[in-house]
């Protein structure tokens, strides 16, 4: 069967280029894009344009359980599967900064990067679990014993600063705390769907510090070499995604394939 890949958060940055990628070096059956506002998302509707009958767009906030039900609904009926789900959209801080101490904490501020980093992907998983357990595994690699082969891939874009072993600086309390929070439910994800038969793989993956409306704060204080673009980073990526299985499920990595610690 073809593969169905579905990127959420797909309009800009990572996400868009995301799409671009799978396009160009995957021909997938399917590729379903996903963003709050498509009216507003010329950058995916020119590719939809170059890609015609190849990418579906769907309405979908995260931060809202009924658009991410309706949209599972719509590619259940429409595809019945997907292999691969990248949870790509995030936000540092409803302010655009990251809180540099105490005084910067703000409970609605922690609650809408939570909601968005960490309880929109897994709602997510929720509801496209079932369709992931009925995915073709063209996704990764798959080994040659049925019982350790995976059906779909969940990629959760995690980062660095999420690392709690690798915390020296502090700072960026909702930023940190939300990706240490989706780090826990990719790890909890991936034990509970490895036990599922069919199996699916759960992963986050850190991109590196990239050249997006996210960063781009902070961006003087990045080394040249350190910047990546949306098209490297993506690629780095999409290799570790290519050499996944069930044995590198329930960990997080970083853009060059090394494990980043917990």
């Amino acid at each position: 069967m073809a593969a169905v890949a579905l990127v959420q958060g797909a309009s800009r940055g990572l996400g868009l280029e995301f799409c671009r990628n799978i396009l160009i070096n995957k021909a997938p059956g399917a590729l379903i894009a996903t963003c709050r506002n498509p009216d507003n998302a010329a950058e995916l509707m020119s590719l939809v344009a170059q890609h015609p009958g190849k990418v579906t767009v769907l309405k979908l906030d995260v931060n809202r359980e009924d658009d991410i039900q309706r949209a599972a609904e719509h590619v259940k009926k429409e595809f019945g599967k997907v292999d691969l789900i990248i949870n790509s959209s995030a936000m540092l801080h409803p302010s655009g900064k990251g809180e540099t101490s105490l005084k910067d904490v703000s409970a609605q501020g922690i609650i809408s990067t939570l909601t968005t980093n960490t309880v929109g992907p897994l709602v997510m998983a929720k509801y496209f679990a079932p369709l992931l357990q009925k995915g073709s595994g063209a996704f990764g690699q798959q080994p040659p014993e049925k019982a350790k082969q995976h059906s779909g891939i969940i990629v959760n874009i995690t980062a660095k600063v999420g690392s709690i072993g690798d915390n020296g600086l502090g700072g960026w309390y909702s930023y940190r705390m939300s990706k240490a929070a989706l780090n826990m439910a990719t790890r909890n994800l991936s034990i509970e769907l490895g036990r599922s038969r069919p199996r699916v793989v759960c992963v986050s993956m850190h991109p590196g510090t990239v050249n997006t409306d996210l960063s781009r704060p902070y961006h003087k204080n990045v080394p040249k070499d350190k910047l990546f673009s949306t098209s490297h980073s993506v690629h780095c990526l999409m290799s570790i995604i290519d050499s996944l299985n069930i044995d590198k499920t329930g960990k997080a990595y970083n853009w060059n394939g090394s494990e980043l610690p917990w």
